[in-house]
């Protein structure tokens, strides 16, 4: 049965793993060029607002390796940067098994990558989320609403809307990430 048909789906963030460590955020997509670098820089971008660089780390990868060592797709970098953040630091890298006994919690921008990673042995089931869960403008009880459509082989309005929903989403995240930090 694929992960995203077994985990809860209420919006909650797991506890951090060990507290006297940052809380460690992983968000992965498909080739770490698109949809999972423009939501590292908007989470970072909200961490830092919120004071909390020391506190929360927050990665991104790729499922496949294709694009391993590369920037993001300039379409990506070139939105990001219309809307104030920096692209220019990311390189991509790929998700490794061991990442899920890592992190605090995982996100995966859509369910095929979930499943993805959930293929590679998961023990800690309710680290392992979709990053819509947390998107207030999803579509209740409709799985589909979920995922972070993949803006690759579209035109550059569907970076612009991917990051529209990952500002969204991001903003409704901060607050859970902020709770976990903070003891809550």
């Amino acid at each position: 049965m694929p992960a995203h048909d077994i985990r809860p789906t209420a919006p909650a963030l797991p506890e951090r793993r060990d507290p006297g460590s940052p809380y460690r955020i992983a968000v992965v997509c498909l080739g770490n060029i698109c949809r999972s670098p423009i939501a590292e820089a908007v989470l970072n971008k909200h961490v830092a607002r919120a004071g909390l660089d020391a506190d929360v780390e927050v990665v991104s990868a790729g499922t496949g390796d294709w694009h391993v060592g590369k920037p993001m797709d300039s379409r990506a970098a070139t939105v990001l940067t219309a809307r104030g953040y920096d692209p220019t630091r990311h390189r991509a890298q790929q998700y490794q098994p061991g990442w899920s006994d890592d992190c605090d919690v995982v996100l995966a921008m859509d369910a095929s990558n979930l499943d993805a990673i959930a293929a590679q042995g998961v023990e800690d089931w309710h680290r392992l989320r979709l990053f819509r869960e947390f998107d207030p403008a999803a579509e209740a009880g409709n799985p589909t609403d979920r995922d972070v459509p993949d803006p690759y082989y579209g035109g550059d309005d569907g970076f612009d809307s991917v990051l529209s929903m990952v500002e969204r989403t991001a903003s409704a995240l901060m607050p859970l990430v902020a709770a976990r930090v903070r003891g809550g």
